[in-house]
């Protein structure tokens, strides 16, 4: 029985010499660009200075992915998935929230600052529409995370948040 086991999972979970787990993507191009989000910060609005939630950026995968876990002063979570694609050369972002909201957008560095458009999806309507993330490394050491969702009626693109990331002491 136990042999018939093993040869089961070496002819169906047999993962192929070219997909083998490799030594990870730490060093090569691009994969860094997002690493000045990497860490623990507490978020304010950055122009009233209230304080919005708090955020935990990690690497996970061998420096493949960047995980966000945002939690919100109000209690609200929401979760990004964020990798360098270095076929199109461009970072990808997948957001999710409990139930509201999904932002699927992409992009690169542009000025000193990652640039990422798209859509934000929301669940109770039923829309999409067109979305954009600036996330600016300071000289201070915070992050500006500036989004703006378009409006087709005005033809402008909206404040969504603005928000000032400061490492957290906690």
């Amino acid at each position: 029985m136990k042999r018939i086991a093993a040869l089961l999972v070496s002819l169906c979970c047999a993962v192929p010499a070219a997909f083998a787990q490799q030594d990870g993507c730490e060093g090569s191009p691009g994969f860094s660009d997002f690493d000045f989000w990497i860490g623990s910060w507490d978020v304010t609005d950055f122009v009233t200075g209230r304080v919005a939630g708090s955020n935990r950026i990690e690497k996970i995968e061998a420096g493949c992915v960047v995980m966000e876990h945002w939690t919100g002063a109000a209690g609200g979570t929401g979760t990004s998935l964020n990798y360098f694609n270095p076929v199109t050369g461009q970072w990808r972002q997948l957001w999710v929230s409990a139930g509201r909201y999904a932002i699927d957008i992409a992009g690169g560095i542009e000025s000193g600052a990652m640039v990422l458009t798209g859509q934000i999806f929301t669940y109770p309507d039923n829309s999409a529409v067109d979305f954009r993330g600036t996330w600016t490394p300071q000289e201070d050491g915070s992050v500006r995370q500036f989004f703006e969702q378009y409006d087709a009626g005005t033809a402008n693109w909206d404040t969504w948040f603005d928000g000032r990331y400061v490492r957290s002491t906690r």
